[in-house]
């Protein structure tokens, strides 16, 4: 069989096929996209540490209040940031993968539809509005409940007396932070359930699984890096959060557990909104170092979350 027999030349290997133009449009494009994201938010963290340095520097004795250190400013700013978002992605997470089951499984097709129509709208809802339902219909109506909590289990520290007289406290705005984030969790979450392969679902039923059982053994361990990251999601957007909690949250700046005093601590976000307007000079600089440890919780938050969905998924391969 010589170099000139067909059977060669059909085997003979090809040169690089060309790429189309609009393949290489796009392959640019996205390569910039990427490249833009990881340059802006470089930029960020360069403008927010710059901005900070004075801060971190300067006497406490300028600062807003006279705090006795720049940390003793922050402290109950971040513990009222993790406490809110946390108490809200603690009562947002199992309403959301709740709401997810129900229309990826149990609901009719037209009523899931509409169901799912409907979490969507809510995503789109701006802060405001959430901030003004919180003002006007939320804290009015929780506020009996907030007396009985504390009449009756005002032994527990979270409920501890007096109670606040106009229901905005910490557990208020949780509530409203738990309703703006639930919408985006639970569109993740359904999209991943839906996204179950039917066999595996399939072959729980076959084995005699009842719908539930066939959940907790094929639907959400399938999900579980699904429902990590779009927790994780809830809780960035509610770290973040500034108009919401600037309207609903009456705050001291102080650190306590209690949620139903009038006592609360303040978030980062809100108190940048709230105290910018008439800051100068060095609390300028305080106000951005604030939000450099802002940014700092958010990235470590995300970070955690992309190291246990990895994981995650490394156990699984392993298996």
């Amino acid at each position: 069989m010589t170099a000139t027999d067909p059977k060669v030349r059909a085997v003979a290997p090809q040169g690089k096929p060309k790429q189309r133009l609009g393949d290489i449009i796009f392959s640019r494009t996205s390569l910039i996209s990427g490249a833009a994201i990881l340059v802006i938010l470089a930029a960020v963290a360069l403008f927010l540490v710059g901005q900070s340095i004075p801060a971190f520097v300067a006497d406490p004795v300028d600062f807003i209040g006279s705090p006795a250190s720049f940390w003793d400013y922050v402290w109950p700013l971040v513990f009222g940031t993790l406490w809110s978002a946390t108490l809200a992605l603690l009562m947002a997470l199992p309403l959301a993968v709740g709401i997810a089951l129900f229309i990826s499984h149990y609901a009719p097709r037209r009523l899931a539809q509409a169901l799912g129509y409907i979490v969507d709208l809510l995503a789109a809802v701006p802060s405001v509005v959430f901030g003004l339902w919180g003002i006007g219909v939320l804290a009015p109506a929780v506020l009996p409940a907030y007396t009985w909590l504390s009449e009756n289990l005002g032994w527990i520290p979270l409920f501890a007396p007096p109670v606040s007289g106009t229901g905005r406290t910490i557990l208020t705005a949780a509530i409203v932070l738990g309703v703006m984030i639930l919408p985006v969790m639970t569109a993740i979450c359904r999209e991943i359930f839906i996204q179950t392969p039917v066999l595996h679902e399939e072959a729980a039923l076959a084995l005699g699984a009842t719908r539930w059982e066939m959940i907790t053994m094929a639907v959400l361990p399938f999900g579980r890096p699904g429902i990590i990251s779009g927790a994780m999601l809830g809780l960035g957007r509610a770290l973040g959060e500034t108009m919401a909690v600037a309207m609903v949250l009456s705050a001291t700046g102080v650190i306590t557990i209690n949620l139903v005093s009038s006592s609360n601590p303040s978030t980062i976000a809100a108190n940048i909104a709230l105290s910018f307007p008439e800051a100068y000079g060095v609390n300028v600089n305080l106000l951005i170092a604030t939000g450099l440890i802002l940014f700092l919780i958010t990235l470590i938050v995300n970070s955690i979350a992309r190291y246990i969905v990895n994981r995650r998924k490394d156990f699984s391969g392993a298996n």
